[in-house]
C-alpha cells in the first residue's frame, strides 16, 4: 500500500494554523508517510484574516494566539517570504518542512513576527540550520514557490475546490479530501480517520 498526505495552507492563515496541528498529529502516528506541503501564497500584501476570522479559529480550535497578534489581526498580511522560504525547504530538505512550518506559524501567530523581511528570519535559520538564497528574501515569489502553485491548481482540479487549507490523504489510487474541521480542538483525533481510510 502506498499512502501520502497532501497539505494546501498558507502560512499566515489562522486556519491553515490550525490544521497543521492536524498534520503534525499524521506525522507522528505515520512518521513514515511522506507529506507534501504546498504554500498557496493567498495573503500577498493586500488582505488581512480580519479579527472576527481569528476570534472564530480561536473559539474552534486547540492552537493559541499571542496578544500582538490578536491586537494587529486587522493588519494586512504579507506571506510572501514565508512561500518562498517553504518551497524552498520542501524541495532542498522536505524532512525538515513540517518542523519549519510549524515553527514558523508559532512564530507569527504567537510572537506576531510579520516575515516579511529577512532578519524576521533569522531565529529559524539558526535553530534548523538552514542557509536560504537570496532569492527567498526577494519579494516576487521564488520558482520554487511558483512551483507548488502549479501542483495546487491540478490539485484543485481533482478535489474541486479551491478552498484552503485542505487536508487531502492519497492511498494506491484513490484520493480522499479529509474534512479537517471535524478534528481542529482535538488534533490526534483525525489520526483515526486516516487509519480507517488506510484500512478501508
Amino acid at each position: 500500500m502506498n499512502s501520502q498526505l497532501f497539505f494546501i495552507y498558507d502560512s499566515h492563515c489562522p486556519w491553515s494554523y490550525a490544521t497543521t496541528a492536524l498534520v503534525n498529529s499524521i506525522h507522528t502516528a505515520y512518521p513514515e508517510m511522506p507529506m507534501h506541503l504546498w504554500h498557496i501564497v493567498h495573503y500577498d500584501g493586500s488582505d488581512s484574516a480580519g479579527k472576527k476570522q481569528v476570534d472564530t479559529v480561536v473559539n474552534q480550535s486547540a492552537v493559541e494566539f499571542g496578544e500582538d497578534y490578536l491586537n494587529d489581526s486587522n493588519v494586512p498580511q504579507d506571506a510572501t517570504l514565508a512561500a518562498n522560504l517553504m518551497g524552498w525547504v520542501s524541495h532542498k530538505q522536505p524532512e525538515l518542512a513540517l518542523k519549519v512550518l510549524t515553527a514558523l506559524q508559532k512564530q507569527h501567530f504567537i510572537d506576531n513576527t510579520p516575515f516579511t523581511d529577512k532578519a524576521d528570519f533569522s531565529d529559524i535559520a539558526e535553530q534548523f540550520k538552514l542557509s536560504p538564497p537570496g532569492k527567498v528574501f526577494k519579494s516576487e515569489l521564488s520558482k520554487d514557490a511558483e512551483f507548488a502553485l502549479g501542483e495546487i491548481a491540478e490539485m484543485q482540479d481533482i478535489i474541486a475546490t479551491t478552498a484552503f487549507p485542505a487536508l487531502m490523504l492519497a492511498v494506491d489510487d484513490r484520493l480522499v479530501l479529509l474534512n479537517h474541521n471535524l478534528y481542529l480542538t482535538k488534533p490526534d483525533a483525525i489520526v483515526d480517520a486516516v487509519t480507517q481510510e488506510l484500512n478501508a
